[in-house]
């Protein structure tokens, strides 16, 4: 199937303290984080998906090493966060749904397969883990239908921690794009969803794989963690 993805990159991670973006960091089996991206998307979808990569730090590095994706340039990668780097994407990619995914995820590739039938019927989704809570992650709560109500790092009472890899569906985009302008520059992309969910009636599931791993590399700990799950 032909699918927009997108690669969310612009950031400096400094709190993983390397010189490179953080999605070229190396991993113990020889590939980049966003080496294996690229791999569990084409793996999921076929070489017709579409990638597009928002970079800012340091950006020429991440297109020498992947020459072949798309490519949308976030100037102010060191003023804003994520929503607007999401916001610049979902610009550039069209009408239609987007699946992105933070550039600092490594995921088992069974995720993408799983989401396929989700993507396939535009249904919008945050895929989620329930089997820890962390106060450092993004976390969500339901609704009695099951759709995410509120999503943010300080949501109590969380049912479980979202992993970073998302899908808007094509109905939905217009209403998210609107909300990812109107937060503030330090917003994280989940602010945006959460007011689309809350003012623009956007359903979005959560799709649980909390039996795959996936870890959202932020500090060397987080390195350590991925490197075991990938041993």
């Amino acid at each position: 199937m032909t699918l927009q993805t997108v690669i969310l990159a612009a950031g400096m991670g400094t709190r993983l303290g390397r010189a490179l973006p953080k999605s070229l960091t190396t991993l113990s089996d020889g590939r980049t984080i966003m080496q294996q991206q690229h791999e569990n998307i084409r793996a999921a979808f076929g070489s017709d998906a579409r990638i597009t990569t928002v970079v800012g730090y340091r950006a020429e590095t991440i297109i020498d090493a992947f020459p072949d994706a798309d490519y949308v340039h976030n100037e102010s990668y060191d003023e804003t966060n994520t929503s607007k780097s999401l916001l610049r994407a979902l610009t550039a990619t069209g009408r239609g749904g987007v699946l992105w995914m933070n550039g600092d995820v490594v995921f088992d590739p069974r995720v993408l397969g799983r989401a396929v039938e989700l993507i396939e019927r535009e249904q919008s989704f945050v895929t989620v883990n329930t089997s820890s809570v962390s106060d450092e992650e993004v976390k969500y709560t339901l609704d009695e239908r099951g759709f995410i109500t509120e999503l943010s790092k300080t949501v109590e009472g969380a049912a479980g921690e979202a992993v970073g890899i998302n899908y808007i569906a094509r109905q939905d985009k217009r209403a998210l794009q609107a909300q990812l302008q109107r937060v503030d520059d330090q917003d994280y992309f989940e602010r945006g969803l959460e007011l689309a969910i809350a003012e623009n009636g956007v359903r979005v599931s959560a799709m649980d794989i909390s039996d795959l791993y996936a870890v959202e590399v932020d500090f060397a700990e987080d390195l350590e963690r991925a490197n075991e799950v990938l041993a």
